[in-house]
């Protein structure tokens, strides 16, 4: 299992600077096409956040870029993952609210990425038993975004994700992994089948 040690927090910090130049979003306002860009280049705040998601987005490429094997191939998929999440944003036209569902998307991606390639310090690490072995083991992060970032470590598999909406505490989706909901001492997770189960907090 590859593990990544905060390689990154410097290019953000670095990266942060250079952009409170800048007002709108990274794109060409002009050439914007989707009902999701036209928002962004009129709402501020969602310009604000484009901006931000860049910033993690390049700290994130600097990881993949340095790693010692497969770096190219990491990036490659990297950016392609990332040019598919901008058509996912673009699906927010079949919404009712064009606005909000844009928000969370980015803030989504912001913590699906700082959780990845572990771009913060995190909140906190917990691990949780599942069963009655090592295999058994959850290894929870928490990350302190806006819209938290989760990291799940169990065996050589890593899911990742991010609560899911401002108005759910403790609920978090997991890319490829299904979702965990964090209740005090115990954590429900089920997974990407459907399989619920309740895993304790050790220590």
């Amino acid at each position: 299992m590859i593990r990544y040690h905060l390689a990154a927090v410097p290019f953000i910090a670095a990266t942060a600077t250079l952009c409170l130049a800048q007002d709108g979003p990274t794109f060409d306002c002009a050439k914007a096409e989707s009902s999701a860009e036209k928002l962004i280049c009129e709402d501020p705040a969602l310009a604000a956040l484009d901006r931000r998601l860049a910033e993690v987005f390049e700290a994130a490429v600097a990881v993949t870029s340095g790693l010692d094997a497969g770096a190219q191939t990491a990036t490659d998929e990297l950016r392609a993952y990332q040019r598919g999440w901008i058509k996912g944003r673009d699906e927010c036209w079949k919404e009712t609210d064009l606005r909000s569902c844009i928000e969370t998307e980015y803030l989504r991606r912001e913590g699906e990425l700082v959780a990845e390639w572990m771009l913060e310090e995190p909140a906190s690490v917990t691990t949780y038993l599942c069963g009655q072995g090592p295999a058994d083991e959850l290894i929870i992060y928490l990350f302190p975004n806006e819209l938290p970032g989760i990291r799940v470590e169990r065996g050589d598999s890593i899911g990742v994700g991010a609560q899911t909406s401002v108005d759910t505490p403790d609920t978090y989706y997991l890319r490829q992994m299904g979702s965990v909901t964090l209740n005090g001492p115990e954590a429900l997770w089920e997974d990407a089948y459907g399989k619920a189960t309740t895993c304790t907090a050790q220590g």
